[in-house]
């Protein structure tokens, strides 16, 4: 009975209920999407605050603005070199299975106004207003904008400033951040308990609005992106073994409620602040963990990246265009720079797509509109590739800069330290904040009088 009150088993059962009214009764689910959307609403609107005091506080802690520095050039090198691998293995898979042979499409018969309604006039941010966007036009805005890059930045420059701080007035804001910080989460635990109809709502209207037919008209480019994931996380798993000595397959049955939760939303940053509280339970430092997995939003979308070219591919061999290597090395340049502007663009995947297929200029843009129907089913292996990449990053970096704790990171994913006892472990942590503001407080009252 234990296992039925798991947030995994729930989720579990919601998805699957989800999933059965979506093709039983289409109509319904696709009423039920504002269950999926407001949940992903109610988790958004604390990851800004969330970031913002997990990464002062670990600044502060490490203390200088060249170790932070340092966690953010490795992180980079760590993103640049699984984007490639993910991007080289999408373009092999795609050359291997050839998923698009055959289809013979005639361009000229394509509807290409799907891609509109998909993108809603958006673009893609060019390089240069990529890196300026990264800059808030005020700390406020940063924070009503939801903007994670401009947060960290806000974050990073907070935390550097309270780091060179006079101990005492460090010590009193840490104190006040790290009670606010207890609270974020405590507020995050309460949203969570609607993480089952939030699933629910999410799958009924996937399936209610996209059908289970789509499958069948895409099934091999289906199975070339899944496949293709597959071997990325194998890679992953054994560099992650090899630097870290981190249990690839422990570590997703630690995460196993959220990446349920993931899958089932089709959003990883529903899951975002969840996933930073347990990486650091893990035994990630937290400033590590909060300069790491918000910036692998952005700068490390593994899963994106193997879609992206293996799509590319697909649709140039689906209107019977075989691309040469030279343009297929266009293809990894232009999907390198492309892909890390994507995150928050709506419809970015597509928008990415007409780029490419711009750049390479060896098949019609309106092509791109072939992929309409698979994309949403993409979702999940996007997802779970995307958040597992982001998590595998956090622990190499943190080994790299001496701040993983692989002792208890052995101990918490095998199980020797129990879920209950890391809850003890935070109620204690929270207690003790406590009891050291409410003698400060105490001290600050008695000593005028006593003077």
């Amino acid at each position: 009975m234990s296992f039925m009150k798991s947030l995994f088993f729930q989720i579990i059962v919601a998805v699957i209920i989800g999933s059965g009214v979506g093709i039983l009764w289409p109509d319904l689910g696709s009423l039920l999407q504002p269950l999926g959307t407001g949940f992903i609403k109610l988790i958004k609107m604390i990851i800004a605050p969330l970031i913002f005091m997990v990464i002062v506080t670990g600044i502060a802690k490490i203390g200088d603005l060249k170790s932070v520095g340092r966690i953010g050039l490795k992180a980079i090198v760590w993103f640049e070199i699984a984007t490639t691998v993910a991007l080289v293995l999408g373009l092999g898979t795609a050359n291997l299975l050839r998923p698009g042979a055959g289809m013979n499409v005639d361009p000229s018969t394509i509807d290409a106004s799907g891609i509109e309604a998909k993108t809603n006039g958006s673009e893609l941010p060019h390089t240069v207003d990529f890196i300026m966007n990264i800059i808030p036009t005020s700390v406020v805005d940063a924070f009503a904008q939801n903007a994670l890059l401009q947060v960290l930045l806000v974050a990073c420059l907070f935390g550097v400033a309270l780091a060179a701080t006079e101990i005492k007035a460090k010590e009193n804001v840490l104190t006040l951040i790290e009670n606010l910080l207890g609270i974020v989460f405590r507020i995050i635990g309460y949203i969570m308990k609607l993480a089952p109809i939030g699933a629910f709502g999410a799958m009924a209207y996937t399936v209610g609005a996209y059908g289970a037919s789509t499958l069948s008209s895409f099934g091999l480019l289906i199975l070339a992106c899944y496949g293709a994931a597959l071997l990325f996380l194998v890679m992953l798993a054994l560099a992650a073994w090899w630097i870290t000595g981190l249990n690839f397959l422990q570590f997703v049955k630690y995460t196993r409620s959220e990446v349920m939760l993931a899958i089932g939303t089709g959003s990883s940053e529903v899951v975002m602040p969840r996933m930073m509280d347990k990486l650091t339970k893990a035994g990630c430092d937290r400033a590590v963990v909060g300069l790491v997995v918000p910036t692998g939003y952005s700068f490390n979308l593994d899963g994106a990246s193997i879609y992206l070219s293996l799509a590319t591919v697909f649709v140039a061999q689906a209107v019977g265009i075989e691309l040469t290597l030279m343009q297929q090395i266009t293809i990894l340049l232009v999907l390198m720079l492309s892909s890390k502007g994507m995150a928050g663009v709506p419809g970015s995947a597509f928008l990415a797509l007409s780029a490419t297929a711009v750049a390479v200029n060896a098949f019609p843009v309106a092509a791109v509109a072939l992929l309409l129907g698979a994309d949403r089913f993409m979702d999940t292996m996007r997802v779970f590739t995307n958040l597992m990449s982001n998590c595998v990053a956090a622990f190499v970096v943190a080994k790299w800069e001496g701040l993983l704790d692989q002792k208890r990171m052995r101990a918490v994913l095998s199980g020797e330290i129990s879920v209950a006892e890391l809850e003890r472990e935070e109620q204690a942590e929270l207690s003790l904040l406590k009891l050291n503001m409410q003698e400060k407080q105490g001290k600050a009252v008695v000593s005028p009088e006593m003077s």
